[in-house]
């Protein structure tokens, strides 16, 4: 299951919810027991079995050669 993180605007505090998706959008209520909060967008990384591979052409940050 993910996990959400919240906000209480309350004490401001900042909490972890594991839950499941089709419960992401339901109400939160902090562990002091406020239920004014707000869900915070978590930056999620998705990655593969393999990992990307790296740019050819030698050009250094950009695989171009404008860079070396």
């Amino acid at each position: 299951m993910p996990t959400y993180a919240y906000r209480c605007r309350e004490c401001t505090e900042t909490f972890d919810l594991v839950r499941p998706m089709s419960e992401a959008g339901e109400p939160a209520v902090c562990p002091d027991g406020h239920a004014d909060t707000v869900k915070l967008l978590n930056a999620v990384s998705l990655t593969g079995g393999a990992a990307a591979p790296a740019p050819s052409g030698g050009g250094g940050c950009c695989g171009g050669g404008c860079c070396g």
